[in-house]
């Protein structure tokens, strides 16, 4: 891997954030609310679908869509089916099929057949290539980021995508859904949908809750970081962080900040206390970009910031710590960075443990929470990196357990802390940036690896952020399951893409049978566990409005939850955000699409288009 080319001494508008995925481009003009929720607009012809974008039918391959490609020597012929188990071929095991370990290689798993992370994280922070094309390869995310990072390379922060969540009755860890977040989910009982909270209205028929026009801002600003309580929904603004009330979006509290917030946790007490990370100042002509070293503690039930501090690096003498990533695990916040990791009581703020000098330049590089912690650490050189994976003692740190990652592993990403599971790009394979060439299934308990899963790139659509710890999007750990999307593909019908979702088993790394299938012309993205079952969100076509669905975690049987409006002004309301890009919560018949970053307008821009900070819909 090369070494990132040096940032500008201006950023270009777009970027922000250490190294990672840039955002995208201008998000348009702000725009009050009108008294029509979404404004009316004239009905306009349906827009053409740009050749090869989601929509729209790729080029069939030879044979036809589905047709079996011939084999090359010493491969396994491609199976016709795409994301549903097929009868094998003779002496083959096909797609879904079991498949056993390859001789000599005990627990390691063959790369499995074809079978959601965008959102723009999906998290990544790449903006989607054009016409609906492949992502970025790692190596150029980070060198396209490292042009934009110097917002936070110089400020000291890393940009943070909020992803998935755990459910505890809404409770306990909730995710900030970024764009299709995954998160870790518990299985058990409940009184909703096959052991999930979550039930099915009456009518599910949607309407708008109310929509939040984007601030106005002069530069790129992160406003990732949105969570809801029994009472609010609270997002992250500019240099506050805001409690709206849940049915009405009207302001309740507002927290502010001395800095930009710059990381925020995707999980939440169950008394909603939660942890942030944001810079010491706001930007002056002396010091433009301010370093991320405040780390604090949040009551999202009554808009109180409990307390903030920063900590100093025993090798680094009296200058703060810079901090990348936030996270919670019980009582414990921990906060971690490239120059290590740190934790406090979430109570109080006393601190648990702070960085240390290393003589094997081992660091902290970031923590998974929720209903466990667990930490990547990193030693050894820029070129040739050993990564170790462990579960910690929340209260003191000290590690439980350690699995050694692979060689050829510069970066890893925790995908769920209980059970424990942990995504990578080894050797830097995957090749479209979402930085998953392979899961690892490993025992928190005695840190052994149980099973690692290929998932091809090019045909699972779950991604993890470049260089963050726990920032992956597009699935969901549950059932002892890992439940990701497929790329989308040519549909039955005469136009428009799908795609489904498939699981892996956590044990013995196979693919389970069975799939859920968007159906023609929608995207299904995972957004959390609810129980034993999936929440999803269903991107929509051009003509219709998005969907939320419970999926049954063994059967597969979708149930909808949600149906949004079909109206051209909501349409466009809803459609406005990138789901790559974007946080989206589900509960309790509540749906909230978020960004996760705004800028300065577009000259571009027009009137007409509208952008939005929050757009809010419900059945209740």
């Amino acid at each position: 891997m090369t070494q990132p080319p040096q940032p500008p001494n201006e950023p270009p508008q777009g970027g922000f954030g250490a190294p990672q995925d840039p955002p995208p481009g201008g998000f348009g003009a702000p725009t009050p609310p009108p008294s029509d929720p979404f404004g009316k607009q004239p009905p306009a012809a349906p827009p053409t679908p740009p050749a090869g974008g989601y929509g729209s039918p790729p080029p069939p391959a030879p044979g036809g869509y589905g047709a079996p490609q011939p084999a090359q020597p010493g491969q396994q012929p491609q199976n016709p089916a795409y994301g549903y188990p097929q009868a094998p071929p003779p002496g083959q095991p096909g797609y879904g099929f079991p498949q056993g370990p390859p001789p000599g290689q005990p627990g390691m798993y063959p790369q499995q057949g074809y079978g959601y992370p965008t959102a723009p994280m999906q998290p990544q922070y790449a903006a989607p290539p054009p016409g609906g094309g492949k992502k970025f390869n790692t190596q150029m995310q980070i060198i396209v980021a490292a042009v934009v990072a110097v917002v936070l390379i110089v400020g000291g922060g890393i940009f943070y995508a909020s992803s998935g969540s755990d459910d505890d009755g809404g409770k306990q860890d909730q995710a900030a859904s970024a764009g299709a977040d995954g998160g870790e989910g518990k299985g058990g009982e409940g009184d909703g949908l096959a052991g999930g909270t979550e039930k099915a209205p009456a009518d599910t028929k949607a309407k708008v809750a109310f929509q939040l026009p984007h601030p106005k801002v002069t530069d790129t600003t992160v406003v990732s970081g949105s969570w809801v309580t029994d009472k609010a929904y609270v997002k992250t603004g500019v240099y506050e962080i805001v409690g709206y009330d849940l049915a009405k979006g009207t302001k309740l509290w507002s927290i502010p900040l001395t800095g930009q917030l710059c990381a925020a946790s995707r999980h939440m007490s169950k008394d909603y206390k939660t942890a942030i990370a944001f810079q010491d100042g706001k930007p002056t002509a002396e010091d433009k970009y301010p370093s991320c070293t405040q780390v604090g503690a949040i009551d999202l039930a009554t808009g109180k910031l409990m307390w903030s501090k920063s900590v100093t690096s025993t090798a680094g003498g009296d200058r703060p710590v810079r901090f990348g990533e936030v996270t919670l695990s019980g009582s414990t916040v921990a906060a971690g960075g490239t120059s290590g990791g740190a934790a406090f009581n979430l109570a109080n703020g006393a601190e648990l443990w702070k960085p240390k000098a290393d003589a094997n330049n081992c660091y902290d590089m970031g923590y998974g929470g929720g209903e466990a912690l667990a930490v990547v650490r990193k030693c050894g050189s820029y070129d040739s990196p050993q990564l170790t994976v462990q579960a910690l003692n929340p209260t003191t740190g000290a590690p439980t357990s350690s699995y050694t990652m692979p060689a050829g592993v510069e970066y890893a990403s925790i995908v769920s802390t209980k059970p424990l599971v942990v995504a990578a790009d080894v050797g830097d394979t995957a090749g479209d940036g979402s930085s998953i060439s392979d899961f690892f299934s490993i025992d928190a308990a005695t840190g052994k690896l149980i099973v690692r899963i290929s998932a091809d790139a090019d045909k699972y659509a779950a991604e993890c952020g470049s260089t963050e710890v726990e920032q992956c999007s597009s699935l969901a750990v549950g059932n002892n399951k890992l439940y990701v999307p497929t790329e989308k593909h040519e549909g039955g019908g005469e136009y428009g893409d799908t795609n489904e979702i498939v699981a892996f088993d956590l044990t013995t790394g196979k693919l389970v049978g069975g799939r859920a299938d968007a159906g023609d012309r929608y995207a299904l993205t995972p957004l959390r566990m609810d129980g034993s079952n999936v929440i999803a969100y269903k991107e929509p076509p051009y003509d219709k409005g998005g969907q939320i669905v419970s999926i049954n975690g063994s059967t597969f049987e979708e149930t909808v939850l949600m149906t949004n409006p079909d109206d051209e002004a909501v349409r466009d309301a809803e459609t406005s955000f990138s789901i790559d890009y974007a946080e989206i919560i589900y509960q309790k018949g509540r749906l909230f699409i978020s960004e996760q970053m705004v800028s300065e307008p577009s000259k571009s821009s027009s009137l007409d288009d509208k952008q939005y900070l929050v757009v809010s819909f419900t059945t209740v």
